[in-house]
């Protein structure tokens, strides 16, 4: 709970933090990783570094939750929470570790802002950073228990079985334990993390969703090359795995995490749609993969967009899943959708005149534009928001408080 002191300092002064948090946060990452450059040496990706997208996730969870805590001091924003609590787990992090990011972030405020601020506001944001730090150690100390891990201790080796080409810029990879044992329990939906050595000997990281069945011994991860576009950086750990790895080649896995997961028993009744454009596609190729498994009765609606029939990874797979189920359909969008796909929709996903299962449970991945845009649909169709679930790949840049948020 914040205090009714620090309730209204904060109030007064979180439109100024907030205005100034993308400088802060720059300050802050820049001065961490000068005194503490092992940071990047598999905890931080450098792409997102470089692209901005980490510092503004920042800012956006800090404002976020001081937002939050204004409206109602004695609750906490759990959907964001438990969202971070997973990407930390994912990645390692440490209770230690947030004393080290509050040194350096209150540096960095107190060097932005000055004078402005008083021993009574650093009190007050200090207290707003330790409420918030206390909630995620507490959801991440949960999340390593039940993933039979020690805190920071996620990471396992992994044997490629397979590699198999999906489209011209996408290949999957199944992969075994490397050390013979189980592999371990995953719901269908969620992510790993992959951890590798780059060239100047820096370990880089990226999550990527588990794209087939979890309930075997197998797991897969279905990767596009990210090549980068003018002022960005491409994808380090994209290219490195479509150019290095084969199978027989060991990767080193994180434990499964995110927030985002098909809820079971297999005999529920609750509809599911599942919505995607491009590699959006991979955690709902594993949620197909899943219910496909269990012989699930769910009804099932799958909404897919791509450039074109080429550039859909993982679509005889979706074809052939949807098949299976008993009472799934889906319909595909294509800019180009060629002849030999008279069934396509031609353009960008529109879903007026899509017949939506009433009370589903909606699952949303891809391009944040465009989950924007089908989240508005979706909403403008009469689909509550609290039943709308989505994946970000990367920092999440959907900004709670935001009018699509």
């Amino acid at each position: 709970m914040l205090s009714a002191e620090s309730t209204a300092v904060v109030r007064a002064t979180l439109p100024a933090i907030a205005g100034a948090l993308d400088e802060i946060t720059t300050r802050f990452y820049a001065a961490m990783f000068r005194d503490r450059p092992e940071l990047l040496d598999g905890m931080f990706n450098r792409g997102n570094q470089a692209s901005g997208a980490q510092r503004r996730a920042l800012a956006g969870s800090i404002a976020g939750f001081a937002t939050a805590l204004l409206e109602d001091p004695d609750t906490r924003p759990d959907t964001l929470l438990d969202r971070i609590a997973h990407k930390h787990a994912a990645v390692g992090v440490t209770d230690d570790q947030y004393t080290i990011v509050h040194k350096y972030l209150f540096g960095a405020i107190a060097e932005v802002l000055g004078d402005a601020v008083t021993p009574e506001v650093a009190a007050a944001w200090d207290e707003v950073y330790w409420l918030m730090a206390g909630a995620l150690i507490g959801r991440e100390a949960r999340l390593y228990q039940d993933a039979g891990v020690k805190p920071g201790e996620v990471w396992r080796r992994w044997t490629v079985v397979e590699r198999r080409t999906e489209t011209a810029d996408v290949v999957s990879f199944v992969l075994r334990p490397s050390d013979g044992g189980p592999a371990p329990h995953a719901r269908a939906g969620q992510y790993v993390s992959v951890r590798v050595m780059m060239a100047d000997g820096v370990h880089q990281l990226r999550q990527y969703s588990l794209s087939s069945d979890v309930g075997g011994e197998l797991r897969r991860i279905t990767v596009k090359r990210v090549s980068g576009e003018p002022g960005t950086p491409r994808g380090e750990v994209s290219t490195a795995l479509h150019d290095q790895v084969r199978a027989g080649d060991e990767l080193t896995l994180s434990a499964p995490f995110g927030d985002v997961f098909l809820d079971d028993p297999a005999d529920a009744s609750t509809p599911v749609v599942l919505v995607s454009a491009g590699i959006g596609c991979t955690p709902m190729t594993g949620i197909l993969a899943h219910l496909a498994a269990l012989g699930s009765a769910r009804p099932v609606l799958v909404l897919h967009a791509d450039r074109s029939p080429a550039d859909h990874a993982l679509r005889t797979e979706t074809n052939e899943l949807v098949g299976r189920l008993p009472h799934a359909r889906a319909v595909f969008w294509y800019e180009q959708p060629g002849r030999q796909e008279a069934a396509a929709r031609e353009g960008r996903m529109d879903i007026d005149g899509i017949e939506l299962p009433d009370g589903a449970a909606v699952f949303l991945c891809g391009p944040l534009p465009f989950m924007r845009e089908v989240r508005g649909q979706l909403l403008r169709a009469g689909v509550p928001a609290r039943r709308i679930r989505y994946e970000v790949f990367g920092p999440d840049l959907w900004l709670p408080g935001s009018p699509t948020a």
